[in-house]
């Protein structure tokens, strides 16, 4: 039987590689664009992308937070 091609290792290898390219292009273009910082922290090399990643953590740890003090019993529901 064969598997659906996003599935198959060789796909998902390339796939990785394709997308780390991709953010490394992206990141490299910030070497070539003219910035207009309105901040003087939002005119370095790489803003966005270390702007990304550290807003991704945050709302990560937030919602983990969020979620120990929400959280409910097992029994909660139980009579």
């Amino acid at each position: 039987m064969n598997d659906h091609w996003l599935v198959r290792q060789s796909t998902i290898r390339l796939l990785w590689i394709v997308f780390a390219v991709v953010l490394a292009a992206t990141v490299l273009m910030d070497l070539v664009i003219e910035h207009h910082p309105y901040f003087g922290l939002d005119g370095t090399f790489g803003f966005g992308a270390w702007f990304g990643f550290v807003s991704c953590v945050a709302m990560i740890v937030f919602a983990k937070a969020l979620g120990a003090i929400l959280k409910r019993s097992d029994t909660y529901y139980d009579s």
